[in-house]
């Protein structure tokens, strides 16, 4: 089966993460501005993401129960949700109005990632496929386009509302598509769904690599521009090219992993990843010039890559189909706990010890995986 016929086959979930990519990377890319316009302090614009992690949580949390009753609409109508509600970080004009914007806009990413990430563990379990590597190679591409595209905009002098207006129209397709392609509901198996207790050890290793993953990739994602421009004086392409080099080499080292994974030893991978991206964020931390920044986010890109999906294929292939959506779900809730602790934890941290100590901090959260977690995945 070529790639072609795997990615028609994902063509709901990929339309799900093309969506998400579309908005984060805008966001990334806008964030010095968004701080200009909104008044914010690395302190107040981490305080404020750390809003939004609750609403995401809990949003996750009740996925399931939600793509239970909306079935094979869940995807598309919380993208549709996540496009209209991205509109308001770009008008914003305090820190309440963003906070409030950012727990919506949150919220309904969060859902549609639960909603995207067990139906394609699902189809990757059905058809023997490896498309997590894929899918979420394909987010970091659009994700790396969407940033540089936002870098360009605001170094042309667009004003931030129609910035974000432009990434509401692109998510808004996205929900269309989403519509199509193939979806394996719950009530195709045979048993009952989601009453058999969860394999929790197993969900909360899993869950915990993939928090460590999104912590750093949205650390980066969301500070990487501001510490471009502010402590190595690049203009707005260039800080916006920091999280665009990240999404690229992130988007390469995923989709080399789609032809690759089953040739290699995926443990090996793992931690190799997590050593290759703590390398990188310390070089992004201890960069003299830009050039050495972009360098290392480009590594810390390709080295964090692997850690999400990886760990999303090892949980997957440990889980009867019964149980596959629900522990997805709540090994998501685990994960996406990082991705949106990153931004606040990046904040508090700036606030005091400034953004260099911030990405130091970042490299060590990223050794825990080799040296504590792989051993107890090992193990199991």
């Amino acid at each position: 089966m070529s790639i072609l016929s795997d990615i028609r086959l994902i063509r709901r979930p990929l339309a799900g993460f093309a969506a998400i990519g579309i908005c984060w990377g805008v966001f990334a890319g806008c964030v010095p501005a968004i701080k200009a316009q909104v008044g914010l302090t690395d302190g107040g614009l981490g305080t404020a993401m750390l809003v939004s992690t609750c609403g995401a949580i809990l949003a996750m949390w009740l996925a399931p129960w939600a793509e239970e009753r909306l079935k094979a609409l869940a995807i598309p109508l919380f993208t549709g949700l996540l496009g209209l509600g991205f509109l308001m970080p770009g008008i914003a004009g305090s820190w309440g109005q963003f906070a409030a914007a950012m727990l919506f806009c949150a919220a309904a990413a969060g859902t549609v990632d639960v909603a995207m990430n067990a139906q394609l563990s699902q189809l990757e379990a059905r058809s023997g496929r490896p498309l997590m590597n894929l899918a979420h190679g394909g987010y970091s591409l659009i994700y790396a386009c969407a940033a540089l595209a936002a870098g360009i905009a605001r170094g042309g002098g667009l004003p931030l509302w129609s910035i974000f207006l432009g990434a509401t129209c692109l998510t808004l397709v996205a929900a269309v598509v989403a519509r199509g392609g193939e979806v394996v509901l719950p009530e195709e198996t045979t048993e009952q769904t989601g009453r058999a207790p969860l394999p929790w050890g197993i969900v909360a290793l899993a869950g915990v690599v993939i928090c460590i993953g999104f912590m750093a990739e949205q650390a980066t994602e969301a500070w990487s521009a501001l510490h471009l421009e502010r402590n190595l004086g690049a203009g707005a392409v260039g800080g916006a090219l920091a999280p665009t080099l990240l999404g690229l080499t992130m988007g390469a080292g995923r989709l080399s992993g789609q032809g690759l994974i089953r040739r290699l030893n995926g443990a090996g991978v793992l931690g190799a990843g997590a050593g290759l991206a703590a390398l990188g964020s310390v070089t992004a931390a201890l960069a003299p010039t830009a050039v050495v920044g972009w360098i290392g986010f480009a590594v810390l890109g390709f080295g964090v890559s692997v850690l999400a999906p990886m760990a999303y294929a090892w949980l997957g292939a440990r889980l009867t189909p019964q149980a596959r959506a629900r522990a997805i779900s709540r090994a998501t809730v685990i994960g996406y706990t990082g991705f949106f602790m990153g931004p606040p934890m990046m904040g508090g941290l700036s606030e005091v010890f400034g953004l260099r100590a911030s990405f130091g901090a970042v490299a060590l959260l990223l050794l825990l995986v080799p040296l504590v977690l792989l051993p107890m995945m090992l193990r199991r």
